[in-house]
């Protein structure tokens, strides 16, 4: 579909929390074809009660979103980028019991943008609520999961209503878009 609208598509795998691999993948990028918008998804999910929560799911949850990101707005410094925007979730606004590393992880996120806006880079974070289709990061979800959320005012987000709100949300530095 991006081919068809003239966009140059290669796709390439990096742990993007790792320096030398994203400096390389950055560093391979032809001057015929420069980076020009970065879209952060990165995230991985290891609940715990806060009394329960080891150093190791501290880590393993922060590595794809702090370091990531950060290394991401490090190494894209001086791309003349059109977009930085990051996946953030609801969870570093709202809370969200049994996540206090995810949301440790999506609070830097949001910070971060508001870092780079305040610079002059732009920059969106999106504090995404939980969305309809299963993904990995719902994938875990009961019934009795969902019902909680529905509960507390929270329902999923369909696709294309994700989707239009991505694609209205790039002129401002921290949104929440969750269905309440």
């Amino acid at each position: 579909e991006l081919t068809a609208l003239g966009a140059h598509v290669r796709i390439t795998a990096c742990d993007a929390a790792d320096r030398e691999q994203l400096t390389a993948l950055l560093d391979s990028i032809p001057a015929e074809h420069p980076l020009t918008a970065v879209i952060h998804t990165a995230g991985v999910l290891d609940d715990a009660t806060i009394d329960n929560l080891t150093p190791q799911q501290f880590a393993t949850v922060l590595a794809p979103k702090v370091d990531a990101a950060w290394n991401l707005h490090e190494l894209t410094a001086e791309s003349d980028l059109d977009a930085f925007i990051l996946f953030s979730s609801a969870a570093a606004t709202l809370g969200a019991t049994g996540q206090a590393n995810y949301a440790t992880a999506n609070t830097f996120l949001d910070a971060l943008a508001h870092h780079r806006h305040h610079n002059g880079q732009p920059t969106t974070s999106l504090a995404w609520g939980y969305w309809a289709q299963t993904s990995g990061m719902t994938a875990h979800m009961t019934t009795n999961d969902i019902n909680r959320l529905t509960r507390t005012g929270i329902t999923p987000l369909t696709t294309q209503q994700a989707l239009t709100l991505l694609d209205t949300a790039t002129t401002h530095p921290h949104l929440i878009p969750t269905a309440i």
